[in-house]
């Protein structure tokens, strides 16, 4: 318990001190540059606070639970033999962590605001939903996919450089038959898709398979599903915004 509480510490201090310059440019941008007065002052430094506590928290509970959870099932699959248990393991993990990360659903809400402006959609409250619902889903569906690839490399040692490099060249070709609506929303899901909730899950998945396959490193192995998290999500979404623009 004691040693939990230290962990805990010490990972409060790390979140403080990885916040300070951020927090300490807002607070010199609001005093200097905003005026802004002592009661914003004082919100800012309580949600400040909050921030830090959750940071803190949330990276400890990673280092317990989640890191753990995720290389032991990923051990476990693969010890077993079962290549269509571990590929669904990893679909699901992929899927099921995207559709519930909070800055996909942000990204895709604002999406579906814009289109609506754009009249790309119906400006209901259910055109909205409905368009929203379909590119969170889109995206999840691609970080599935993706974890499938990640693991079925890991299995059969493809060339990790060879598949970043054609992902991205359908990419290139895809960006000029998707209508121009879709593509900055399209390069923003690669990034929303890897953040506090995929990745942790992500790279323990990646490390626990290396770590119990015969004849693979953890090290260069392991690692490289999170390039496939951050590149699918971008082709699908053109290839929705090529498939809505043709129906």
């Amino acid at each position: 318990m004691k040693e939990s509480l230290l962990t805990l510490g010490k990972d409060a201090l790390h979140s403080l001190r990885d916040l300070t310059p951020i927090v300490s440019v807002i607070v010199l941008f609001q005093l200097f540059v905003f005026r802004a007065p002592v009661s914003e002052l004082l919100s800012l430094a309580y949600g400040g606070i909050l921030v830090v506590a959750g940071l803190a928290f949330f990276i400890f509970g990673l280092r317990i639970a989640l890191f753990p959870v995720g290389e032991g099932l990923a051990q476990s699959l693969a010890k077993k033999g079962s290549a269509f248990w571990l590929l669904a393991f990893a679909f699901a993990l992929g899927f099921g962590t995207t559709i519930a990360e909070p800055a996909l659903m942000a990204v895709t809400g604002e999406a579906a605001k814009i289109a609506a402006a754009d009249a790309v959609i119906e400006a209901s409250p259910e055109a909205l939903r409905h368009y929203a619902l379909l590119l969170r889903l889109t995206v999840a569906l691609s970080v599935g996919v993706a974890l499938v690839l990640g693991v079925l490399r890991i299995m059969f040692d493809w060339s990790l450089p060879l598949i970043i490099i054609g992902g991205y060249l359908l990419v290139s070709i895809l960006t000029l038959f998707a209508p121009s609506d879709i593509v900055g929303i399209a390069y923003d899901s690669g990034g929303v898709t890897t953040s506090t909730v995929t990745v942790p899950l992500v790279t323990a998945l990646g490390v626990g398979l290396a770590s119990a396959m015969k004849g693979r490193n953890p090290m260069t192995d392991g690692f490289g599903l999170i390039a496939f998290a951050s590149l699918t999500p971008i082709l699908f979404v053109l290839i929705f915004g090529v498939v809505s623009q043709w129906s």
